[in-house]
């Protein structure tokens, strides 16, 4: 299974406040930070309604 690495490009400032605890539950804190996760349909869905603030690309899973 792959993998998306999620990289934050641009500030919450702004957001309504579910697209900043979207953002918290993708585990992005701060521009620049990123994070590995899972290509499923519910992380796929919490990408689409921040798809402006983030930056997405396909990686190959780890330790399989």
């Amino acid at each position: 299974m792959t993998h998306l690495k999620v990289t934050l490009t641009r500030s919450s400032i702004g957001c309504t406040e579910q697209q900043r605890a979207t953002l918290r539950g993708l585990g992005l804190r701060r521009i620049g930070g990123a994070r590995a996760l899972e290509n499923t349909p519910s992380v796929r869905g919490m990408i689409k309604s921040v798809l402006h603030l983030v930056k997405v690309e396909e990686v190959p899973a780890q330790g399989a």
